[in-house]
């Protein structure tokens, strides 16, 4: 009896030690369970239901009026092209800008810290905000015909918000948007390229391989799973842009966001803004696909 008295700590410690692992088994679940509950009730919850509206029309049957109707719409296939438009201009300019600012930042040059304060800046601005102000630059009566004007460049005022050349109007909304986000990607770029050891750029010079060779051949290789994050979060926010399409290109452009809340706003048609927003959905995955092939990591490629 004494021996199996004195035998119980030491079982109960033994089962307590083997308990511990079990239990940090499940410390990642209970900390992602806060987030898994959020997106369940905020954001999947909504997207079933939007779903569910989108497939059923004003008369509560289930079936593709809603997807005719928008596929019917005057404005539909004239808001996607211009939606991929913006994408295929957009993505490129401000991967190039955020490249170079990074590298900027990434030089550990005297004053690189100031300059990435001055590069974030933007992402303080509202889009509203960030369209208002570029459409005080662009205005017939605006900053940048004024200066033009100033040095003598341009006689008279030139309409760069002209409703009847589309492209012009994209072209200053690919600025504004530039402006606003280009930051974003900077963030994803600049903690990438932070996390290169220095030894891999010290091994380039060392071979005396120049800026060019050292960005082409070190840095975009090492940067590649860095980049498709980033181009992936621009990709899905593209798609989202509305405040400064209307700042600037009014009621005459329109893309996709724009279509959607046009339908649920002047046309009341919840069913129609829902298949609206089902076709965003589906463009913004394909999109994502395409940069998820485009740009596999290593382990993907089996090397």
């Amino acid at each position: 009896m004494a021996e199996q008295t004195l035998s119980r700590p030491a079982a109960t410690t033994g089962e307590t030690r083997a308990a511990v692992p079990r239990l940090r088994r499940w410390v990642p679940y209970l900390l992602l369970a806060p987030s898994v509950v959020y997106l369940a009730v905020f954001f999947a919850s909504p997207m079933l239901q939007a779903f569910g509206l989108a497939f059923t029309g004003t008369t509560g049957r289930f079936g593709l009026e809603s997807i005719r109707a928008m596929l019917g719409d005057d404005w539909f296939w004239p808001s996607v092209l211009t939606t991929l438009l913006l994408l295929v201009v957009l993505l490129p300019v401000q991967f190039a800008l955020a490249v170079g600012m990074g590298l900027v930042v990434n030089a550990r040059l005297r004053g690189s810290g100031f300059w990435l304060y001055v590069f974030l800046l933007p992402l303080g601005v509202s889009e509203l905000g960030a369209g208002i102000a570029w459409y005080s630059i662009f205005v017939q009566q605006g900053w940048l015909n004024t200066v033009l004007q100033g040095l003598g460049v341009i006689d008279t005022p030139v309409i760069w918000l002209d409703y009847r050349d589309p492209v012009r109007v994209v072209a200053t909304i690919v600025l504004a948007e530039a402006w606003r986000s280009t930051s974003l990607i900077l963030i994803i770029l600049v903690s990438g390229m932070r996390a290169i050891p220095r030894d891999y750029l010290e091994a380039a010079e060392v071979f005396h391989a120049g800026p060019w060779q050292k960005l082409r051949y070190v840095l975009l290789p090492l940067l590649r799973p860095t980049i498709r994050t980033a181009l992936i979060v621009r990709t899905v926010l593209a798609f989202e842009v509305f405040a400064t399409v209307v700042a600037l290109g009014g009621t005459g452009t329109d893309v996709l966001a724009t279509q959607a809340n046009r339908a649920y706003t002047e046309f009341q048609d919840a069913h129609l803004a829902s298949a609206y927003g089902l076709v965003i959905l589906v463009v913004s995955l394909a999109a994502v696909a395409v940069i998820l092939v485009s740009l596999p990591v290593r382990r993907e490629r089996g090397e």
